[in-house]
């Protein structure tokens, strides 16, 4: 006979309950011993009867498990808190950013037709100050651009000064030496002694009898 489904609800007959809660009580801790022993896991089973009689079942210790449960729990609930409190600031970061890109259209002219006057007069404000900020920190860097330009320049005449001054060093030392290489060269040419005859070409007798 095949036996048919059982309605999960509860048993109204007390007897009929009790005998079905011994059998089931018997089976679920042999099936948690073999588990135990099976699959080297650590169980623990907690039973209490209608009553209120305890069975229990532990394959090490009860209390060690219970403690290892608690603090299973414990970080549980914690990496739950921590993940819900990363959610919630993503959320509130999602918010600011929303408001951000609506203040930013409105600065950029944008979406002004919900603005009363006084958020008008508010955005206005704002730009001016804005604008302010900006001519600021433009005549600062034009201001150090200037400084730049104008340390520039001193080098520039400085090195140009010294370029002059070497080069104007450089002729006078040119011109020293011309001057040194045509006195040597003069002082040569009066030591030669030279001789200019106009006539016939001389024979060598007739040389001879000149300087006799």
């Amino acid at each position: 006979m095949v036996r048919g489904k059982t309605e999960m609800r509860r048993i109204e007959n007390a007897t009929s309950r009790q005998v079905t809660f011994t059998k089931r009580r018997n089976g679920l801790l042999k099936k948690a011993f073999e588990l135990s022993v099976l699959c080297d896991a650590e169980v623990g089973l907690i039973i209490f009867s209608p009553r209120g009689r305890l069975y229990e079942f532990s394959s090490s210790s009860m209390l060690k498990t219970i403690e290892r449960y608690n603090t299973h729990v414990q970080d549980l609930t914690s990496n739950v808190r921590s993940i819900e409190q990363d959610l919630q600031d993503a959320e509130f970061m999602m918010q600011k950013i929303k408001l951000l890109e609506v203040s930013k259209r409105k600065l950029m002219g944008e979406c002004l037709e919900s603005c009363s006057l006084g958020e008008l007069h508010e955005l206005e404000t704002q730009l001016e100050q804005s604008i302010c900020k900006i001519r600021g920190r433009k005549d600062q860097l034009l201001a150090d651009q200037l400084t730049q330009y104008l340390e520039k320049e001193r080098t520039l005449l400085e090195d140009n000064a010294l370029l002059k001054k070497q080069w104007k060093e450089a002729v006078l030392q040119v011109e020293a030496a011309k001057e040194n290489g045509s006195s040597k060269r003069d002082d040569q040419y009066k030591d030669v002694e030279t001789e200019l005859y106009i006539g016939w070409p001389r024979t060598q007798r007739t040389q001879q009898l000149l300087k006799g």
